[in-house]
């Protein structure tokens, strides 16, 4: 049986009403980036408390963490730069969030997007690669003591982008404790194709799935979302699914509701691509 699930706001930032919803669509793992007025882990210990009955009193799991730790911050910050200390003592309240509600899912970003991370001077950032790498030493060890895997997020905004960046990150990091966030929707505005190329890249290192849709223009720069099957990703959502039961991906699939009509909400998004979402995974 697949794991269902979405991301909680794009349903609602109201987690009561959103955990409603996931129960009445019949999707079961609930994952955490914006409850109510904060990101997951900005929660009190009382916000937390509540979080976990609320979730314990529908019979839901929780798949994954997601707030956005290092995400937005210069690759070059020192790790002594109140920044950096900022964003490392959000991802131990994420830890500690994980170890709560009984994931052991937390999700990381890499840093601010660099352009050009290898080639020829003088495009290139100098040295990006290497200073990504020293950054995630110390949230590797804090998560490795703590028992928890750091799933890492191909994502349009960091420097981690494709499946291809992504395996090469692990490869070189070499820890147990670090996996893949796939997000092959995000990935095609580096133009990388989500099947056979991004999946087969890192099909040994996902621990977490988001599907959703869009339409990349990478010359007029814009991504714009829309309902599921109805833009690029659409040729590639049945062999990836295919792949993943082929080869025992155990792990969740979020429905990553992003797309909001026009006149409509976030929710009006949501139940657009919800019917395909839940055909595509045999329900």
């Amino acid at each position: 049986m697949r794991k269902l699930g979405t991301i909680t706001d794009g349903i609602s930032r109201d987690f009561e009403y959103a955990l409603d919803v996931m129960v009445e669509t019949g999707l079961e793992y609930v994952e955490l980036q914006y409850l109510w007025k904060k990101q997951v882990g900005d929660l009190t210990d009382r916000d937390l408390r509540r979080v976990k009955r609320l979730i314990e009193e529908r019979d839901l799991k929780v798949s994954c963490i997601s707030h956005h730790n290092l995400s937005a911050i210069p690759v070059d910050t020192s790790v002594v730069a109140p920044v950096y200390r900022s964003h490392i003592k959000t991802l131990q309240r994420c830890i500690d969030v994980a170890q709560a509600v009984g994931t052991n899912l937390v999700r990381i970003f890499s840093f601010r997007k660099e352009m050009v991370l290898f080639g020829a001077e003088p495009i290139i950032s100098e040295g990006v690669w290497s200073m990504l790498l020293e950054g995630l030493e110390e949230p590797l060890q804090i998560a490795d003591e703590a028992g928890i895997t750091l799933v890492i997020e191909t994502a349009i905004s960091g420097n981690v982008t494709s499946a291809l960046l992504a395996k090469k990150l692990i490869d070189e990091l070499d820890v147990p404790h670090l996996k893949v966030l796939w997000d092959p929707c995000s990935s095609l505005y580096c133009t990388e194709v989500p099947y056979p190329d991004g999946y087969e890249a890192i099909r040994e290192h996902i621990a977490h799935v988001h599907l959703k849709d869009g339409v990349v223009n990478l010359p007029a720069a814009t991504f714009d979302f829309c309902a599921m099957r109805q833009g690029q990703m659409d040729p590639y959502y049945n062999d990836i699914v295919k792949a993943l039961d082929r080869d025992g991906y155990d792990g969740a699939i979020s429905l990553e509701s992003v797309y909001t009509p026009p006149g409509g909400t976030r929710e009006d998004g949501f139940r657009e691509s919800l019917p395909i979402f839940m055909e595509l995974m045999g329900r």
